[in-house]
């Protein structure tokens, strides 16, 4: 799991934002083989989740980030 969510933070957005889309693509096979009882590893649905979940938080923190960034560049450029 580390070395999964090391991995993926050395990835840029755009790679994050196109593995979340693959990610969703999955999940929604994993769970269509599940309902039609084609699913052997009933833990690959929960594995998928995860990663998705990973994969938000790693966006929702750069972008935090880039907010807190933006605030405080501007409350420099307020005080001089």
């Amino acid at each position: 799991m580390a070395r999964d969510t090391a991995e993926l933070r050395a990835r840029t957005d755009e790679d994050l934002a196109g593995e979340l889309d693959e990610s969703h693509q999955a999940l929604f096979n994993l769970r269509f083989q599940a309902a039609t009882g084609q699913l052997a590893d009933v833990a690959q649905v929960r594995n998928a989740r995860r990663r998705i979940a990973r994969i938000k938080t790693l966006l929702r923190e750069r972008e935090i980030l880039a907010i807190a960034d933006a605030a405080a560049g501007a409350a420099t450029e307020n005080e001089a």
